[in-house]
């Protein structure tokens, strides 16, 4: 019989900085203007400053958490609860039938305000590239041995 796995704790990039004081949190205590399009007691929506598209949406949780590992459960099914609610509004206003949902984990990822939230990203059939992201799919096979190997010890670590 195997050992009985730890519990997989995610690596914090707040190291230094105080998860409660980002631009984000800021914003939701009102302490930094925002154009706010929804707002619940668990989370906030707010239009982009910097936007890719038309209608660019920030869909933060109100909970300080750098990632979406620190993130509770709680806050991230708030989270989950309100994305499609407010992308079908967001492509409504701006004419758009497809968009992207961006979520990025540490700066590694691209991540640069250490607060969790998801863009919607508004995309249009006669502009596939504008909006200033693309994403490459330069993907691999996997070998399958690998694959199930990887697959057991994603499942222990749950």
């Amino acid at each position: 019989m195997s050992p009985t796995p730890k519990q997989f704790s995610p690596p914090s990039y707040t190291a230094g900085q105080d998860p409660a004081d980002t631009l984000f949190s800021r914003m939701i205590r009102g302490e930094i203007p925002c154009h706010r399009v929804y707002e619940d007691d668990h989370v906030i929506a707010i239009l982009d400053i910097n936007p890719l598209a038309a209608g660019h949406t920030l869909v933060i949780p109100k909970e300080p958490a750098a990632t979406m590992g620190e993130l509770s459960d709680e806050a991230a099914g708030a989270l989950g609860r309100v994305l499609p609610r407010i992308s079908r509004a967001v492509c409504a206003a701006v004419g758009a039938e497809q968009y992207n949902l961006v979520q990025n984990n540490g700066p590694a990822a691209g991540q640069s305000v250490l607060h969790v939230h998801v863009h919607i990203i508004p995309r249009f059939e006669n502009r596939p590239h504008a909006g200033g992201v693309e994403l490459v799919w330069d993907a691999s096979p996997a070998e399958p041995e690998a694959l199930a190997d990887l697959g057991r010890h994603i499942a222990r670590l749950l």
